[in-house]
């Protein structure tokens, strides 16, 4: 007989927000994110802590002034108000609040590791996952010439990543994927458009002159909310249509099951709103006959720990997003660091919860604001709280 564990009531005691700027290894000074935005933003560090001392982290990428007020005004107040005793549970604090997914994901993937952790538990096992590693994708945008992106395909293919996923948009799509191919005739290759065309007849020759190329995917050529041209192309090509920004929710997701709008997705913790929505999001796409992987958006290490414990996953069928060869970051701070050798991540199964540790010094180093919640208010945090 199974064994069963004790329902136990988590009530959060405190929550500390450290908003922290992380250098970017370079040549990335000017890299962008998915929708085009300079990676300069800060990033969000939050830590739940309960009653007993025991704390789960989490990360909000990209924090403005509106995302940090929505965290330290609303989201984390309404947590330390909600007692809970699965993770699942957790949202169910900030449900009546104004929408922003990524402010939610941060502390929603904290409870997720706080749990675990109450648990001695890895954070896969903890959502279902049953691998011991996870194969390694990376993305590469725009380069001068067709000859220096072959030059930089041949870096990432030489630091053994088994996927490249290529941004393309109109007058730069069909050029460099052939001479990407022609370079390498095995590698697996994808194509994202970023939302970028539309069904004007050049683009749509061009979408279909790329069919004849036996890509993975093609994700998201246009635009977020026009699941019906998605539809549209998928009837007429061979090759998969993934989609990206068209699914920041689970009622999107179903939207776009319904309508037939593609065969894959590229799953996001921080779109989704943590992983409790992205782990629905998983099994919905997978059940539809989906072909899914996980994205990322520029995380730090905490970020990117809980991308590989959701990766871990069984309907996780294409290689997941990891930083490419020389990494996104000059500094991080966990340890150790979350990245891939050989093209494979490995999935932590010996230590609990994200299976990786905050480095306090690179924590204190990095933090150019923090925050301390608990239920007598809020105050500046101390340098003793950051470690």
């Amino acid at each position: 007989m199974a064994r069963t564990e004790p329902a136990t009531v988590t009530r959060i005691a405190s929550i500390d927000a450290t908003l922290v700027r992380l250098p970017l290894a370079p040549p990335r000074s000017e890299a962008r994110t998915a929708e085009g935005r300079p990676r300069r933003a800060p990033h969000a560090l939050v830590r739940v802590t309960d009653d007993n001392g025991l704390s789960g982290w989490g990360e909000i990428p990209a924090v403005g002034p509106d995302r940090w007020r929505a965290l330290v005004d609303g989201f984390a107040p309404a947590l330390l108000r909600h007692s809970w005793m699965r993770p699942t549970e957790a949202p169910l604090a900030w449900v009546d609040l104004p929408h922003a997914p990524e402010v939610a994901s941060g502390l929603d993937v904290a409870c997720w590791d706080l749990w675990s952790r109450q648990r001695g538990t890895p954070l896969s096992h903890a959502l279902g996952g049953d691998r011991t590693a996870i194969t390694a994708g990376v993305t590469l945008g725009r380069r001068p010439s067709p000859e220096s992106l072959v030059l930089e395909v041949n870096r990432q293919v030489g630091a053994g990543f088994r996927r490249i996923r290529l941004e393309i948009e109109p007058g730069w799509d069909l050029e460099p994927v052939r001479a990407v191919q022609e370079s390498f005739p095995f590698l697996v290759l994808q194509v994202t458009g970023r939302g970028r065309y539309t069904e004007v007849p050049a683009d749509l020759d061009a979408l279909r002159a790329l069919d004849d190329y036996g890509l993975l995917t093609i994700e998201q050529p246009f635009a977020a909310d026009d699941l019906a041209a998605h539809a549209r192309l998928r009837r007429e090509l061979r090759t998969p249509i993934a989609l990206d920004t068209s699914v920041d929710s689970l009622e999107t997701l179903d939207d776009a099951i319904r309508l037939e709008a593609a065969n894959a997705l590229n799953l996001r913790v921080a779109r989704m709103g943590g992983l409790t929505p992205a782990r629905r999001a998983h099994d919905r796409a997978a059940d539809a006959g989906w072909d899914v992987w996980c994205g990322a958006d520029g995380e730090s290490g905490v970020g990117r720990a809980a991308i590989v414990a959701l990766a871990s996953l069984p309907g996780i069928s294409l290689p997941s997003e990891m930083p490419g060869a020389g990494g996104l970051h000059a500094r991080d701070v966990v340890v150790p660091p979350v990245r891939a050798h050989d093209g494979i991540t490995p999935i932590p199964l010996t230590q609990p919860g994200l299976g990786h540790d905050i480095d306090p010094r690179a924590l204190r180093a990095l933090a150019v604001r923090s925050v301390t919640l608990d239920h007598q208010g809020s105050r500046p945090a101390d340098a003793q709280s950051l470690a």
